[in-house]
């Protein structure tokens, strides 16, 4: 393998490629339809099926049908699109079908605009559409990522029959960086309750209709059972800097790369802040936020959206330590000096008092309010 200069769009569609995806359905829209116009080249090169959908209901539709059929299956879309597949998505939760789903997030809500935004992580972790579901849910931070990230991606929706989801932005569908790509993997084979045709074998039902209440409980308890084993096994995340940390940076995708500048500049001025940064948002990495809070100051969680992972952590630490956030919403993104700014107003408040403080969201003209968590 050599390194590539490649655009995070075409990088995660040709590691699709490469991962053996067999079919892909989608519909236009920006930041990331340079993935389907790539997908649009290299699966009919491949011999495998491409389709430019009417709409993303229509998408994630066809990608339910490939995928109950056993083939290795995704489409990729932004935030107002991927709202038009969440019954899509809960039927392919009740069916125990595995697909990949990229959503290259953008500013909203409604329509919104093009620019890269982090609102999406609530639709994504929390389950979007209807019932007791869950879905893998992967963050990258670099192009690099973008590749290794979709190759686990579709292993672990093959391993534990779900939806895995990378959850990028725009600002990482649009920037380019030297990456590596995977060699091409060969097709799998169908897996045995795939719909293939039953000729010499008994028929299999792919079928999330559980019309008996207590059959459709039992259903559910087997996948809260299955998602208990994900949360054991599939938990990734990423410490930086945090050995001597008094004050830790939490944050995710290209709000993790601005905090890692900012915390750079910090370092050199003294100031011992780190960063967690959760690799995994589902399953999210409780466990490693437990210990951290044990050992520092004070937290500051940075979003590139008004506030919802920041959610997460307060319930995780459960006030064991001051909670504060930094946050900037419909599609602009924080600049280093905004995030040491909020770093140094976290490392003063967590010396000064143990009482747990949340900020509000705002740029750097919005200065930062205590209020009691």
């Amino acid at each position: 393998m050599s390194v590539e200069l490649l655009k995070g769009n075409v990088a995660f569609a040709e590691a699709a490629v490469r991962a053996g995806c067999e079919a892909y359905f989608g519909y236009p829209i920006t930041p990331q339809t340079e993935a389907l116009e790539h997908m649009a080249k290299r699966m009919p090169e491949l011999g495998r099926v491409f389709v430019q959908a009417e709409s993303e209901v229509a998408a994630i539709n066809m990608v339910y049908g490939a995928a109950a059929a056993g083939m290795r299956t995704m489409t990729s879309s932004s935030s107002p699109g991927v709202s038009l597949m969440m019954e899509g998505l809960s039927y392919m939760a009740g069916s125990e079908v595995p697909a990949v789903l990229v959503d290259v997030m953008r500013g909203g809500p409604g329509l919104g605009n093009i620019a890269p935004a982090q609102s999406d992580y609530l639709q994504m972790v929390k389950g979007g559409g209807h019932g007791d579901y869950k879905m893998i849910v992967l963050a990258p931070a670099t192009v690099q990522e973008m590749i290794d990230l979709t190759l686990l991606a579709f292993d672990l929706a093959d391993r534990y029959r779900i939806v895995s989801v990378l959850l990028a932005d725009g600002s990482m569908g649009q920037m380019m960086e030297g990456a590596e790509l995977p060699p091409m993997k060969p097709l799998a084979e169908r897996p045995a309750w795939a719909l293939t045709g039953a000729r010499d074998r008994d028929t299999n039902l792919v079928s999330s209709i559980h019309l008996d209440p207590e059959e459709e409980e039992t259903f559910n308890l087997h996948l809260q059972a299955k998602y208990a084993e994900i949360e054991a096994n599939e938990v990734r995340f990423e410490e930086h800097l945090l050995d001597d940390a008094r004050v830790a940076v939490v944050a995710f995708g290209t709000a993790a790369r601005v905090a890692k500048t900012a915390i750079a500049g910090l370092r050199a001025e003294g100031v011992a802040a780190g960063l967690l940064r959760p690799i995994t948002l589902w399953p999210y990495p409780e466990a490693a936020l437990r210990d951290l809070a044990a050992r520092v100051d004070a937290l500051l969680v940075v979003e590139m959206n008004a506030g919802q992972m920041v959610e997460d952590v307060r319930r995780i630490v459960e006030g064991r330590v001051p909670v504060r956030f930094y946050g900037r919403t419909g599609g602009v993104m924080p600049m280093p000096e905004e995030i040491a700014d909020a770093i140094r107003e976290t490392a003063s408040a967590g010396a000064a008092s143990g009482a747990p403080a949340d900020t509000a969201a705002g740029g750097s003209d919005a200065p930062a309010q205590e209020v009691p968590a």
